[in-house]
C-alpha cells in the first residue's frame, strides 16, 4: 500500500509540475488506446488517423462536429451542369512552411490522393479531372453525376505541391509507421503544426498562428499533446491524477466511478462506426488448412452459421455492459441509407449453425485464426475472446490473433495482401452515405473500391448497384438501389455485423472548459477550449 501511495504521490507531483509550467500557455493533454497509423494525408482511411490529418491539413471543405458542411480551403463552390463543378479558393492561404497555396496544389494533391492502393482514394474516385481557371479557381468535373461529391471532399487533403516534391514525397506510404518522408513529417495549412512525433509514444502539434480560422469559432489550445496508452487502468489513472486532460474511450466498467469523480466529466453518446467480421471468401485454400484446397468460407452457408452461433445480446450484455446497438446493417442509423426496417440482426441459433456446417461438408467444424485489434474499438480483444467458445460449440476451432491496431491493420490491409481468414474491423462511412461502405467494404472493381474489403467479398449484382448508387441523384430510385445492395449482402452473409459500440470520454472539468465529443469517436482540436 505504501509503494502504490508513493507513485499516486509521484504521479499526482508530476502532473502539478506540468500544469504549472504550461500556466502561461494553453496546453492540451490528452490520450487514447492507441497511436495513429501515419500522417501522410492520402494514405490510411481511419478514423483517429484522418482527425490528426484534419487538425494539420486543409481540405476544400470541412465537416463540422453536427456533420454539416463549412468552407475551409475553398470558401464557395457552385454545380455548373450534371458532372461540372466550379470551386473558388480561398486568397492568402499559406502552408506551415511559408509557401503559398494555390490551385495547382489541389490539383498535385488530387493526382497523388488517387493513386492506386492509396486508401484515401475513395474520397476522390469520382472525379475525373481538376483543371485549373486561375491560381483561386478550378473545374472539377466528375465521371458521372455524384450525389455525394461534396459529401466526400473533407477527406481530400491538401499538400503542398513545392514541398512534397523536394522532399521526393509523391509515393503515398501505404504500411502502417511507414518512415517515409510525408509519413512522418506534415507541412499542411490547417489549424495546427507538427513540433514532433515519436511514434507510440507522443505527438505534439502546436498552434499556426498564420491559420485562417482564428478568431471563428476556434478553440483556444496553443499546444497539444497525443499520447497514446493501451492499458486500460494506465490511462484511467492518467486522468484521475491531471496527467491528462481528456482521455477516450474510458473502460466501460470505470464509467460509474469516474462519473462520480468531482473533477471528472462522463460524456456519452451515439456513434456512427459499426463494428463488424469479415471472412475470405477469395482465397481458394484456407489459410488454416493448408494442403486441403479447401476454403470453407466461400461456402455462404458456412458464413451464416458463424452468423447463427454469435449470441449479439450476450456479448451486448455481458462484455459491452449495455453500451452497444447490435445490428443488421453495415450502416448506423444517422448514415445517408440507413433502412430501420432491415436492421434484424442474424438470430442466436447454435443448433442451427451446426445443421449447416454438417450440410456444406463440415460436421467436425474447422481451424480458422480470429484477427482481432486489442487497442483499437471498445473492448475488442475482450469481444473476440468471448466469441471464441460461441464459435467453438459449434464445432470451429479458433485461434486469436490479437494485436496492436498497426500491426492488425497492417496483417488485414492490402500491403500484407490481405493476410486474414476472419478479421475484426470497424467502419464509419467517411462521407456518413451508404454508398461510402458500399465502396470500401463490400466492392472491389472499380477506382478507389474495396480498400478495406480483407475477405474480398464481391456479387456482381452488388458491383452493378453500387455504381449506380454513385451517379443516382433522385433519392427515392437511390434509397431502392441502397436496399437491394444491402439485402444480397445480408442474404449472402457477405460480412458479419456485430454492432454499433457507445462513446464513452473522460474529461477533466479543472482544465477542459469545453470539448465538443463528434459523432466519429475523435478529437478536433479546433473545438477545445481550455480554462
Amino acid at each position: 500500500m505504501l509503494r502504490l501511495s508513493l507513485v499516486l504521490v509521484l504521479s499526482a507531483f508530476l502532473a502539478l509540475a506540468a500544469r504549472t509550467a504550461d500556466a502561461q500557455e494553453k496546453v492540451f493533454r490528452y490520450a487514447a488506446s492507441g497511436d495513429i497509423l501515419g500522417l501522410d494525408p492520402h494514405a490510411h482511411n481511419n478514423g483517429p488517423t484522418n482527425a490528426m490529418k484534419g487538425n494539420l491539413y486543409g481540405s476544400l471543405i470541412h465537416r463540422r462536429p453536427d456533420l454539416s458542411l463549412a468552407p475551409d480551403l475553398a470558401t464557395e463552390w457552385e454545380r455548373v451542369d450534371e458532372t461540372t463543378w466550379i470551386f473558388t479558393l480561398r486568397d492568402g492561404v499559406t502552408f506551415h512552411n511559408g509557401n503559398p497555396f494555390a490551385a495547382n496544389d489541389v490539383i498535385y494533391s488530387f493526382e497523388r490522393q488517387r493513386q492506386p492502393g492509396a486508401e484515401m482514394a475513395t474520397a476522390v474516385a469520382s472525379i475525373a479531372t481538376i483543371e485549373p481557371i486561375d491560381d483561386l479557381t478550378i473545374e472539377v468535373k466528375t465521371s458521372a453525376p455524384d450525389p455525394t461529391l461534396l459529401l466526400n471532399l473533407p477527406l481530400f487533403f491538401i499538400v503542398d505541391e513545392e514541398y512534397t516534391e523536394e522532399n521526393d514525397g509523391f509515393d503515398v506510404a501505404l504500411a502502417a509507421g511507414a518512415q517515409s518522408f510525408v509519413n512522418t513529417n506534415a507541412n499542411g495549412t490547417g489549424p495546427f503544426r507538427l513540433v514532433e512525433w515519436v511514434q507510440d509514444n507522443r505527438l505534439e502539434v502546436e498552434r499556426n498562428a498564420h491559420w485562417w480560422g482564428h478568431g471563428d469559432d476556434a478553440g483556444n489550445v496553443e499546444r497539444a499533446i497525443f499520447t497514446p496508452i493501451g492499458n486500460d487502468a494506465t490511462r484511467v489513472a492518467a486522468l484521475l491524477s491531471g496527467e491528462v486532460d481528456m482521455m477516450y474511450p474510458i473502460p466501460l466498467q470505470d464509467v460509474p466511478r469516474l462519473t462520480g469523480h468531482p473533477d471528472v466529466a462522463v460524456l456519452q453518446g451515439p456513434e456512427l462506426r459499426t463494428i463488424f467480421f469479415g471472412f475470405d471468401q477469395h482465397r481458394d485454400e484456407l489459410l488454416d488448412m493448408p494442403g486441403s484446397g479447401e476454403n470453407p468460407l466461400k461456402d455462404g452457408r458456412v458464413r451464416r452459421a458463424f452468423a447463427l452461433a454469435i449470441d449479439k445480446e450476450g456479448i451486448k450484455r455481458v462484455v459491452m455492459r449495455d453500451a452497444a446497438t447490435p445490428t443488421g446493417l453495415m450502416i448506423a442509423p444517422g448514415i445517408e441509407g440507413f433502412q430501420e426496417d432491415m436492421n434484424t440482426p442474424y438470430p442466436f441459433e447454435p443448433e442451427q449453425a451446426k445443421l449447416l456446417l454438417a450440410e456444406a461438408g463440415y460436421p467436425d467444424g474447422f481451424p480458422i485464426t480470429l484477427d482481432c485489434p486489442n487497442d483499437r474499438y471498445v473492448n475488442d480483444e475482450a469481444i473476440c475472446t468471448a466469441m471464441i467458445p460461441m464459435l467453438e460449440r459449434v464445432g470451429i476451432d479458433v485461434t486469436l490473433n490479437a494485436q496492436p491496431r498497426s500491426l492488425h491493420f497492417n496483417k488485414i490491409g492490402a500491403p500484407s495482401g490481405y493476410d486474414t481468414s476472419f478479421y475484426m474491423l470497424g467502419w464509419t462511412p467517411g462521407s456518413f452515405d451508404a454508398h461510402n461502405v458500399l465502396q470500401n467494404i463490400i466492392t472491389l472493381d472499380g477506382p478507389g473500391q474495396g480498400t478495406w474489403n480483407s475477405g474480398r467479398y464481391s456479387n456482381p449484382r452488388i458491383e452493378e448497384l453500387t455504381d449506380l448508387i454513385a451517379s443516382t441523384v433522385d433519392s427515392e430510385a437511390r434509397d431502392a438501389l441502397i436496399r437491394e445492395a444491402f439485402q444480397i449482402h445480408y442474404d449472402e452473409v457477405g460480412h458479419l455485423p456485430l454492432h454499433q459500440q457507445a462513446l464513452a470520454w473522460g474529461v477533466r472539468t479543472d482544465a477542459v472548459a469545453e470539448i465538443v465529443q463528434r459523432p466519429f469517436d475523435d478529437v478536433d482540436l479546433r473545438y477545445v477550449t481550455l480554462d
